[in-house]
């Protein structure tokens, strides 16, 4: 890499992090212009225009947007293309404090915390007076990784003739939050490449990479990606008076043995090549009772983060059916246990409590209340929903567990029961196995960048992108069974959410992450380590698409 490039890149991502991001923030708006005003200034985009375009997301109420840029290689009339993306927008600046008018000013903070670094953690000291660090948000996540692209782009541009070849990269808003940019942008994808003919070959996205471990001195690259779901659980029990506490079921109780069975259970991992996924961990937990009572609670809530390797939602919905039914009928055990402990105690006599451990997916409670009350269901689910439509406060989450809530409500049944189902969002993993020829493409083309850099750094790749992300979006499940599963048990998916299925399904590639490497994403202390970031990963990322271009 040479040093002239090195600098380029390092004057983008810090011109870029200079541009305050925020997502959910108009400042997301100025840090999707810099990018295409850096694109415009281009020679290659004041010939050819069209090639650099906005795409809005759809239905955003900021009017946030994503920048689409194509290189097209003028040696040949290849069609064959690397895709590349990378977000532009940032988690907030609270959490720097005093310093919050530096946060976004990479050399003005680095220079301030000079000024504290008494006050600082050890390792953050040590980084800071290397002089090998530069700290700033979001220039760690991952706009460092977007000036790779733009930086190489740029230089490649400057002699298109001898390039062969296509490159799009989109520059997509909101990723910290919902992915509005990219999902608005994989239909564009999909619409180019069923009107140009485009060839695509592969995603590749570069944001951030760290240490996985403490004292873990390898700089990885990411073949793949983890995948994401939210199991959840609507817990109805038996409401009472606290006075009679034994003739009622706390859904709270069940809740708790849910989470106990659960949350960080290795049992839950995914193992694929011996690389495994995070087990699952809560994301909320609570009950539903809206007013404080002497009557316990009638029905509480939770949902777990769950990353997956090769798990399918149909395959996780199974899973979570069956721990549910475990941990509810342990409640009911242990309650048995004692109200008979009880009994003894209190001279009275003990007989067996009349619970009984039900489990159903939202699927399922929803063709028991069709059963007893037809299309009246159907009619008031869509009025339902449309009222909640016209209520922005409700968010995604909220707005599935309202579902579940009226559907329940709506069925004679009132005994206790868990219904479980899946809160959106949804991201899909991809498995690059290298068995299909773009995957085997891909697995030599990362191998072979690998093994022709040279650097002072000990070079890896993985499977599996261990942070959720975009590139899930860059595939999806086909089988029809996996997709029912998911869409019949999201309830409100296709109306407050939803996913461009079909699009992700005809895009269908391989991806990877090829990042700049720092440390304390989402921490005040967030930083890049100046020489692998600017020198060394830009090698990898420009190796890798040369090899996709050449050998497919």
């Amino acid at each position: 890499m040479n040093n002239k490039l090195a600098a380029r890149i390092e004057q983008i991502a810090v011109e870029l992090t200079n541009e305050l991001s925020v997502v959910d923030t108009p400042g997301e708006l100025d840090s999707v212009q810099k990018v295409y005003d850096i694109f415009s200034e281009m020679d290659y985009y004041k010939e050819n225009p069209q090639d650099l375009k906005f795409v809005d997301a759809i239905n955003d109420k900021l009017g946030r947007k994503s920048v689409v840029a194509v290189l097209r290689g003028r040696k040949g009339n290849s069609k064959k293309t690397v895709l590349m993306i990378g977000h532009t927008d940032t988690v907030g600046i609270s959490d720097y404090g005093s310093l919050k008018e530096y946060a976004n000013k990479p050399y003005e903070l680095t220079e301030k915390f000079k000024k504290i670094s008494s006050s600082l953690p050890e390792e953050v000291r040590k980084d800071l007076e290397s002089g090998d660090y530069l700290f700033g948000r979001g220039l760690f996540d991952m706009k460092t990784g977007d000036a790779i692209i733009m930086a190489l782009m740029e230089e490649i541009s400057k002699d298109i003739g001898n390039f062969e070849g296509n490159l799009i990269y989109a520059a997509v808003c909101d990723e910290e939050g919902n992915s509005g940019g990219m999902l608005s942008v994989v239909p564009e994808l999909v619409k180019m490449q069923e009107e140009e003919g485009f060839d695509y070959l592969a995603l590749l996205d570069t944001d951030y990479m760290t240490s996985e471990f403490e004292g873990d001195e390898n700089k990885y690259i990411y073949i793949g990606t983890v995948g994401k779901l939210m199991p959840s659980f609507y817990v109805v029990g038996k409401e009472t008076h606290v006075g009679e506490s034994f003739k009622g079921i706390d859904p709270n109780q069940i809740a708790s043995s849910i989470t106990n069975r659960i949350n960080l259970n290795a049992d839950f991992c995914d193992v694929a090549e011996g690389e495994v996924s995070l087990p699952p961990i809560t994301l909320k937990q609570r009950d539903l009772k809206p007013e404080y009572s002497v009557q316990i609670a009638k029905t509480s809530t939770l949902f777990f983060n769950y990353a997956t390797h090769c798990s399918t939602p149909d395959e996780v919905l199974k899973k979570m059916k069956d721990a549910a039914k475990e941990a509810f009928q342990s409640t009911i055990d242990n309650l048995n246990i004692q109200y008979e402990r009880f009994c003894d105690l209190a001279g009275r006599k003990y007989e067996k409590l009349p619970w009984e451990a039900r489990v159903l997916s939202y699927e399922e409670l929803y063709e028991k209340v069709r059963a007893e009350i037809g299309s009246k269901l159907d009619e008031r689910m869509a009025e339902f929903t449309e009222e909640m439509m016209k209520d922005e406060s409700i968010d995604q989450r909220e707005f599935s567990l309202k579902m579940v809530e009226e559907v329940h409500s709506l069925w004679s049944d009132r005994e206790p029961v868990v219904i479980v189902y899946f809160t959106p969002p949804y991201y899909p993993h991809i498995y690059v196995e290298g068995s299909a020829p773009k995957e085997k493409a891909l697995l030599d083309a990362v191998a072979d960048a690998i093994n022709t850099t040279e650097s002072d750094y000990n070079l890896v790749y993985k499977k599996f992108f261990p942070y959720i992300s975009d590139l899930s979006y860059g595939a999806a499940p086909k089988d029809p069974k996996i997709i029912a599963a998911l869409k019949d048990n999201m309830p409100g998916f296709g109306i407050k959410y939803d996913l461009p299925l079909e699009d992700m399904q005809k895009l269908d590639l391989p991806v990877l992450d090829i990042g700049s490497f720092g440390k304390d994403a989402h921490k005040f202390t967030e930083r890049i380590e100046k020489k692998y970031s600017f020198e060394v990963a830009p090698v990898l990322v420009y190796k890798t698409v040369m090899n996709l271009l050449k050998n497919n």
